[in-house]
């Protein structure tokens, strides 16, 4: 058969940090947002609390205090390792592979009966268990979109299941909520229950006619997927962001000017990389300012500024400097500011620039290679290990991050210690 399998992994960032404190496996834990402010993973002890995916950290820490919960800062490092890991592995399996977000990823399996898809897909969780910790669950279907089914419905038995060729599949689409069927979102779900569409099986049978002129094509396709016909491809490629952001809310409130420099210039930085590692260059720059709208008894201020490059460009150096001139035009003292952000736009390849007549070529090629080291240093050693000045050095606006834990697998520094 020729099958698409999903593999998810379980409470991600949860299992993530359980991998280096076993302690825990068992026990309620949480991850937190930037500046440890929301709730955004979560246990399953936890969710039986009935603490929501969301909730502000201050309006749980009675139940933290009272069932002992533990409680991480968002550690992005060790989870993209992780996630990396996990990744490699799954290519071991098969060529054509999909990485659809940093706990998920699709899997086209052809030539496999349908018992050996299943047998295909022990092996993946167990091989996937033994060699990083991670627990995963796996979704067998003729078509991406009943792999997501099934990968739903693995997560609440053994952790594999399979709607390929399967001769319940009626009986399992009837009670799939239409609103979880991937690409459904929240409008389309309430519009389609108003008109008797409640589950995913009453979609897959709505007239098609119907559908494409009320949910587009785009419904239409995932109405035949449901049907078992692929109208979705692997993306085995990831195509390039045609809009980059950098940003992030301040771990304490900032109103000095050079702050605020600081933190944009660091923006830019991060944007600049992102830019670079999918080979593109931005023609477009926006800064944007805020102050904090939830505390309405300070006064309030937003503001942004956009503006065209002279050249397209990846460079840091230039990003930062045309990031500051558009921070300048748009700061104003006596405000407490709570984030700020840069966003790349009008985004093309690096491989054929326009070319400007009155800016010369040989200034971006030497700027370009001096780049190209920094990244190699950075990437090698650590982000930041080598970066500009105006990025500043103390950073006291950065994240607020008071329960992170070590980052096990990228800092020689930070490796698990064991004693014996």
């Amino acid at each position: 058969m020729n099958c698409f399998m999903l593999v998810d992994c379980n409470n991600f960032y949860v299992s993530c940090e359980r991998v280096f404190a076993p302690h825990l496996e068992g026990k309620p834990v949480i991850v937190l947002s930037n500046n440890d402010g929301c709730v955004v993973a979560r246990s399953d002890e936890v969710k039986k609390l009935g603490i929501k995916r969301g909730t502000p950290l201050f309006k749980c820490q009675a139940l933290v205090k009272k069932h002992n919960i533990a409680v991480f800062s968002s550690n992005y490092t060790l989870y993209a390792d992780m996630s990396q890991r996990v990744m490699t592995i799954l290519e071991q399996f098969t060529p054509s592979l999909e990485v659809y977000s940093i706990d998920e990823a699709f899997l086209s399996i052809t030539g496999l009966a349908a018992e050996e898809l299943e047998s295909c897909a022990h092996k993946i969780r167990n091989t996937v268990r033994q060699w990083t910790g991670l627990p995963v669950t796996v979704g067998i279907g003729t078509s991406k979109t009943l792999a997501k089914v099934a990968a739903e419905i693995a997560k609440k038995g053994d952790g594999v299941c399979s709607l390929a060729a399967n001769p319940n599949l009626d009986e399992i689409l009837s009670k799939f909520d239409v609103a979880d069927v991937w690409g459904i979102g929240p409008k389309y779900a309430a519009f389609l229950k108003r008109y008797g569409i409640h589950n995913a099986k009453q979609l897959r049978d709505a007239p098609e006619k119907w559908i494409k002129k009320n949910l587009t094509v785009m419904g239409l396709r995932t109405v035949r997927e449901l049907k078992g016909f692929p109208c979705f491809s692997l993306e085995e490629v990831p195509p390039p962001k045609q809009g980059i952001i950098s940003s992030r809310s301040f771990g304490q409130p900032v109103t000095e000017l050079e702050d605020l420099r600081e933190a944009v210039a660091s923006y830019a930085a991060r944007a600049g990389e992102k830019l670079r590692a999918q080979d593109s260059i931005a023609s477009y720059l926006t800064v944007f300012i805020t102050t904090n709208p939830y505390q309405e008894h300070h006064s309030q201020y937003a503001n942004a500024a956009g503006l065209y490059l002279p050249m397209a460009t990846a460079n840091t150096a230039e990003l930062i400097g045309y990031a500051l001139k558009a921070l300048e035009s748009i700061y104003k003292p006596g405000y407490i500011y709570k984030k700020a952000g840069v966003v790349l736009s009008e985004i093309r390849s690096a491989q054929n620039p326009q070319l400007n007549l009155f800016v010369p070529a040989d200034p971006w090629q030497r700027n370009k290679k001096i780049t190209q080291v920094m990244d190699k240093i950075n990437s090698r050693w650590g982000r930041d290990t080598i970066c500009y000045g105006a990025q500043g050095m103390s950073q006291a606006w950065q994240l607020r991050r008071e329960y992170l834990s070590r980052r096990y697998t990228t800092r020689w520094d930070e490796l698990p210690e064991v004693r014996t």
